[in-house]
């Protein structure tokens, strides 16, 4: 679990988070959604420790991290996943290398059982016949499967996604939307997805942080989000065609 508490963040003058309160659990896919410039990608900054908070505590597991030695710090980046908005592959390297860069960068293991583990990880994702394969040869979904692989591959603890079904068409979307929460209930990880796409939403939005202007404006899950009567919130749900007919099929009982 990660908790943050009165989280505070400013830049030049600018208050970007206004003491966020919420807890990321373990094993669910924990979703922060709200329009450009909420703080979403401000606040999973500082949850990844690349940006310090001016006030407020983020905990780890029950032990807060301005508590931690360098040494706690280093261990701690090595337990966190991060899934990258683009995928962030290395064009230059084949499949099977980048899914092991993590390996070489934070274990010691011989060779032969880094690329043990990386063929386990790639046939989790069904992409164990591509590793010799460069990115550009493969579709934008396997790119992406590819970038999960490994993000997984060191066993995280704690796994973040930075908008994972962006580029994607809605039928590859969805695949990796349950690729992710398969991953975050078989390995009890705590998952934490910026998302703006709704159908993602829908699909794994088991525990829900709505950002506006840097106040945490709502929370709950996809079930509790439809029935809101908050305008804040209902105005950017219902903000795309297909939500607008799911909130008149409601309106009708349907």
């Amino acid at each position: 679990m990660i908790e943050v508490k009165g989280l505070h963040k400013s830049f030049g003058g600018e208050h970007i988070l206004r003491g966020i309160d919420f807890k990321f659990d373990t094993g669910k896919t924990n979703l922060v959604i709200g329009q450009s410039g909420s703080g979403k990608s401000v606040l999973m900054k500082c949850m990844l420790g690349l940006f310090t908070p001016d006030k407020g505590t983020i905990v780890y597991d029950g032990q807060a991290y301005s508590s931690f030695s360098d040494e706690q710090k280093r261990n701690l980046r090595q337990k966190m996943g991060m899934l990258f908005q683009g995928g962030a592959l290395f064009d230059s390297m084949t499949v099977e290398e980048n899914v092991m860069f993590p390996l070489r960068m934070f274990t010691k293991k011989k060779k032969t059982e880094l690329k043990d583990r990386v063929y386990e990880v790639l046939e989790r994702v069904n992409l164990q016949d591509s590793g010799k394969k460069y990115p550009e040869e493969i579709s934008g979904g396997m790119q992406k499967r590819v970038a999960i692989a490994r993000a997984i591959v060191n066993r995280p603890k704690y796994l973040f996604c930075d908008e994972p079904n962006s580029g994607l068409d809605p039928h590859t979307a969805t695949v990796i939307d349950r690729l992710i929460h398969e991953l975050t209930v078989e390995y009890d990880i705590t998952t934490v997805v910026i998302t703006h796409d709704m159908n993602s939403l829908l699909e794994i939005g088991e525990k829900i942080a709505f950002l506006k202007d840097g106040v945490l404006a709502w929370k709950g899950d996809k079930s509790k989000i439809f029935k809101t009567d908050d305008e804040t919130v209902t105005d950017f749900v219902y903000s795309s065609d297909l939500f607008k007919k799911v909130r008149e099929a409601q309106q009708q009982g349907l």
